[in-house]
């Protein structure tokens, strides 16, 4: 598993590919585990296996690994 550093006051996009059981849950249900991770100003849209996301790292620097469901990610322009 790849790990990736956040920054404070950026904000990211990620691409969120669900398995076969995973796509049962709603947008709200992992924007709810972005806010989890730290994250805000969560936008979570799409159904399905692919789910689009953006949000906000309000917190101090930190690495993490990517979860195995965020196929890409990327820091984006506030």
């Amino acid at each position: 598993m790849s790990t990736y550093t956040v920054h404070k006051g950026k904000r990211y996009h990620a691409i969120i590919a669900l398995s076969w059981v995973e796509q049962l849950a709603t947008n709200e249900m992992i924007a709810q585990r972005l806010r989890d991770a730290g994250f805000s100003e969560i936008s979570v849209k799409g159904q399905g296996h692919i789910r689009d996301a953006t949000a906000l790292w309000p917190l101090k620097d930190a690495t993490a690994q990517i979860p195995s469901q965020v196929a890409s990610i990327q820091e984006i322009e506030v």
